[in-house]
């Protein structure tokens, strides 16, 4: 029984070791969304911080709320394109620990 209890919480130990690096690695890692057929695309991290938003000439003088709806579009999809890469990494982390259903890891 105490052989059990120690591997099971030097299996822990290495996850959180594993969370550390990944959370590391996803700050680093960076995702492109774009809306309008690429003619505005926004450069996020991981962690969901904008690095920067390129908007097409054709687009400057354009209608305003177009543009701000492509803009939006962008970001949304930039959003949605580091929330799958965040999935994708903690599953690799996570692969083979029986986490119950609905349960989601702090970051």
């Amino acid at each position: 029984m105490k052989n059990a209890l120690g591997n099971l919480m030097q299996q822990a130990q290495k996850m959180q070791d594993d969370l550390k690096v990944a959370q590391g690695e996803l700050a680093l890692m960076q995702v492109t969304g774009e809306s309008g057929g690429g003619l505005v695309s926004i450069i996020m991290t991981g962690k969901r911080e904008a690095r920067k938003v390129t908007i097409d000439a054709s687009l400057v003088g354009e209608d305003k709320d177009m543009l701000e709806d492509l803009v939006a579009a962008a970001i949304n999809d930039a959003v949605h394109k580091a929330d799958k890469m965040k999935k994708e990494k903690m599953a690799d982390i996570t692969a083979g620990l029986p986490l119950p259903a609905g349960f989601s890891l702090p970051f």
